[in-house]
């Protein structure tokens, strides 16, 4: 569409016509400036309204309003609703299919992310309004990156009428997108920089003169040059309050208009206060001025929420670098050729070609090519691992060596990557027992503080009045409640963020708390401790003339068709595959076959190398004995168990140094069970349990006052998972194994099950500093300054300084311990642990 030469979207005006809005094309009155920024450049409004209701447009993806529009917008005031209505088209369902995952068919569940949110009542604020909402099933915001989890039923509400409820409280809400967050966390950072600069600025500058005022105070000074100070603090201090406190403001203002008194009201109120006084006893030339004070105040508050936001985009950046490992665009093979699509448009039964070097676009199956895939960042395994044809491929992982021809068999919310990150937020969103205490508590704590000040300005002025005022002024800041809502918080946010760096992912909010008091680790064992699939441990060559390859490669040809678990196990054990013919499986002994002309047996010793051979015996109560043979006798036994995991006696080793006993309960038979057992120094194993057999042995414990973490992975141990204090499940575990545990070992390394009770440790011990700090801070900081010797500029530091610590102590969490990182002693045992 071609716009006239005038047009808000054309650019510069010619020389001889007034500059006009860009939003509504009204002439830009002379000195006004309001610009907007679109497609980086800047635009001119004509008003705040216009500017405004423009960024609002923007921010909001809309940008297309303006490019297609045949008329300028109407004014801001009467634009607000028309806008919020184009807010519908995310009830679009297709749109939705590329962010809402469905559940049945009208209950629904989508990643939001909210901009605005400045503190832990934001939160409060947001999760009490929508979750008032008929038809709001659950939505939980998550505080370390402002990403909310919406659960709703369609049939009741729309999201468009959530995200409008959501406006209308002065937030904006729109779908999860990680360039966009990104976007929004650059602009939140900038925002800050440039309010602190201000306040840093205006500081200096009014302290200078403060100190000529004080000096003055007691040397003597001429009434017109303190009229001149004071004028000039007044100008200079002006911006600090209209410009950088305006957060503080804003959301005293939002706090109020609920009915409700959060951290900012007497933040607000102390600055306010501060200030109206000041100017008045400048303006009347009575009274004294606290300038210093407040901008002190102003700059000290900015700068310690500054490093708590920094804090908080740190530790959601596990987060955020698990979005980030699925790439935008993916290489679809088509008849006519490879073809570049976005992944929004990739659907199961595709395939894609993956060069070295690319991630993964999505989930699904190598049909082509063998290569090596680094998952490190998915999983924490730090050596890439073998890929070949039937082999699965996850979203996100990098293809290292050869290039790989993959059919794709999950996409959008279906994928591992996007199961993951459900349960990140579902995590993080969720708030344990110690965080809404802490909350109600911070919530009273601000009304005991204005009632305190009320009175302390009461009682002063009638004793004192000269001093009443900025004796208040004190105790309202000194009390800031900013450290004692900050406590819980940071503390868990950095928790569960060394948790997730060491891929562990904690589901549900009360994990850390309650892993941290587990007092006995339960494993089950198949899947668990063990890999969960037979592996050849051993070959033991029978005949000099044969080597292990040699062997291994016959035996693999001959199960080359077996979907038998000793035939897979044998196959992936085989580096070369010889081509078997006249094949015949013989139903619990064996096969016989030919292959390179040579008639072979493979299976147990009695069919194919005779009861009596030498070695053949069966070494151990869990493994299996098959064997290779030809016309001329036995040539080679494989030995074949349920392998160990690798650092499974580590883990085991290292649960025990921490003080916690260990149990391993499974439903596998008493000799299977006792190997395993013995293998891995466990005296307390119990065989042949039933699933409500192992409910009610973990029933038991717990009736003994054990705290027990249960460590499963298969569907049979979901009620067992559901029903102990905390469950972890393995990363490779049944869907509903996940579903029922509190947490997930995405990289299967059982020795992190014992990093993560130590962190958990470490988490607890570190919330309780912080809320024992914040509370004695406030007991002993309050009498003081209601006594007066604390004087306003004081306050404002040791408020800060407080609140700075809280968040300096919670940051310890992001590096692990030395012990921690150092393997721990190896376990007693009588040979190698099994592959």
């Amino acid at each position: 569409m071609t716009h006239a030469a005038s047009s808000p979207l054309s650019g510069a005006p010619p020389l001889d016509e007034p500059e006009t809005c860009f939003h509504c094309g009204l002439p830009v009155p002379g000195g006004a400036h309001y610009p907007v920024e679109m497609d980086g450049e800047p635009r001119p409004t004509c008003c705040a309204g216009c500017q405004a209701v423009a960024e609002a447009i923007l921010a909001s993806g809309l940008g297309d309003y303006y490019r297609h529009r045949t008329d300028p917008g109407p004014t801001g005031r009467a634009v607000v609703p028309e806008e919020l209505e184009q807010l519908a088209v995310y009830d679009d369902e297709r749109l939705q299919s590329r962010f809402v995952e469905m559940d049945g068919e009208h209950l629904r569940e989508a990643a939001l992310i909210l901009e605005g949110i400045t503190c832990a009542a934001c939160i409060w604020l947001n999760e009490r309004h929508v979750n008032g909402l008929p038809g709001v099933l659950e939505f939980r915001v998550n505080y370390s990156n402002h990403r909310a989890r919406l659960r709703w039923d369609n049939r009741l509400i729309r999201l468009s009428d959530v995200l409008k409820a959501i406006a209308d409280i002065g937030y904006v809400a729109h779908p999860y997108d990680p360039n966009r967050q990104q976007q929004v966390a650059d602009r939140e950072r900038r925002l800050f920089l440039r309010r602190i600069a201000l306040a840093g600025l205006g500081t200096m500058q009014v302290m200078m003169f403060a100190v000529a005022l004080y000096v003055g105070e007691a040397t003597g000074i001429e009434p017109a040059y303190e009229r001149f100070f004071q004028w000039v603090s007044l100008l200079v201090a002006t911006p600090v309050v209209l410009y950088s406190a305006q957060p503080f403001f804003r959301g005293a203002w939002v706090d109020l208009s609920h009915r409700r008194l959060g951290m900012d009201v007497p933040v607000a109120l102390a600055i306010g206060v501060a200030y109206v006084a000041s100017a008045w006893a400048t303006i009347t030339g009575t009274g004294e001025v606290y300038f210093d004070s407040v901008s002190m105040f102003t700059l000290f508050l900015l700068t310690g929420r500054f490093l708590e936001m920094g804090a908080r985009h740190r530790a959601a950046q596990a987060g955020e670098d698990l979005v980030r490992l699925a790439p935008n665009m993916a290489r679809r093979v088509e008849a006519a050729g490879e073809t570049m699509v976005p992944v929004t448009e990739v659907a199961p039964g595709d395939r894609l070609r993956v060069r070295p070097g690319e991630s993964v676009p999505t989930d699904g199956r190598v049909v082509e090519g063998r290569s090596a895939v680094d998952e490190s960042l998915l999983t924490g395994e730090s050596m890439p691992l073998a890929k070949s044809a039937g082999d699965r491929r996850v979203g996100g992982t990098v293809n290292v060596e050869s290039p790989l021809l993959m059919e794709v068999t999950e996409v959008g919310e279906e994928t591992v990557l996007a199961a993951i990150l459900r349960l990140l937020d579902r995590a993080q969103a969720q708030k344990p027992r110690l965080a809404r205490i802490a909350d109600r508590v911070a919530a009273w704590f601000v009304a005991a503080i204005l009632l305190v000040a009320g009175l302390t300005y009461t009682w002063w002025h009638l004793h004192a009045p000269l001093d009443a005022f900025w004796i208040t002024l004190s105790v309202l800041v000194v009390t800031c409640p900013c450290a004692l809502s900050l406590a819980t918080p940071a503390a868990l946010t950095a928790g569960t963020g060394r948790l997730a760096a060491e891929g562990l992912l904690a589901t549900r909010g009360h994990a850390l708390e309650v892993l941290s008091k587990a007092t006995r680790v339960v494993f089950d064992k198949t899947g668990t401790l063990t890999a969960g699939h037979l592996e050849v441990v051993e070959v033991e060559m029978l005949r000099d003339s044969w080597t292990a390859p040699a062997a291994l490669a016959v035996a693999g040809a001959l199960e080359q068709a077996s979907e038998h678990p000793i035939g897979r196990a044998l196959r992936r054990a085989a580096e070369e595959r010889s081509a078997a013919r006249e094949v015949v499986a013989r139903s619990g002994e064996g096969v016989t076959g030919i292959v390179d002309g040579v008639a072979y047996r493979l299976g147990s010793p009695a069919f194919a190398g005779g009861a009596e051979a030498p070695g053949i015996a069966t070494p151990h109560a869990r493994a299996t004995r098959v064997t290779l043979s030809d016309a001329g006798g036995p040539i080679a036994a494989f030995t074949l168990a349920d392998g160990l995991r690798d650092g499974a006696r580590n883990a085991v080793v290292r649960l025990r140094e921490m003080g916690l006993e260990v149990s391993l309960f499974s439903g596998d038979g008493d000799g299977v069970v006792a190997a395993v057992a013995a293998d891995l120094g466990i005296a307390d194993h119990r065989a042949r349990m039933l699933p409500q057999d192992k409910l009610a042995a973990v029933a038991a414990l717990q009736a003994q006052g054990e705290v027990v973490l249960m460590v499963g992975d298969g569907v049979n141990d979901a009620p067992v998972l559901a029903g102990a204090d905390v469950s972890l499940a393995m990363g490779k575990a049944s869907a509903i194994a996940q579903t029922h545990a509190d947490l997930v070992l995405f990289n299967d390394h059982l020795p992190h099950i014992a990093a993560g009770i130590a962190t958990a440790r470490r988490t607890l011990a570190i919330v309780r500093q912080n809320l024992g700090w914040a509370l004695l801070y406030n007991v002993v900081a309050l009498p003081l300054a209601v006594a007066g010797h604390v004087q306003p500029w004081m306050a404002a530091i040791g408020m800060s300084a407080s609140s700075l610590l809280v968040v300096l102590n919670a940051l310890r969490l992001r590096a692990p311990r030395s012990a921690a990182r150092s393997p721990a002693p190896a376990a007693p045992a009588a040979g190698p642990e099994p592959s």
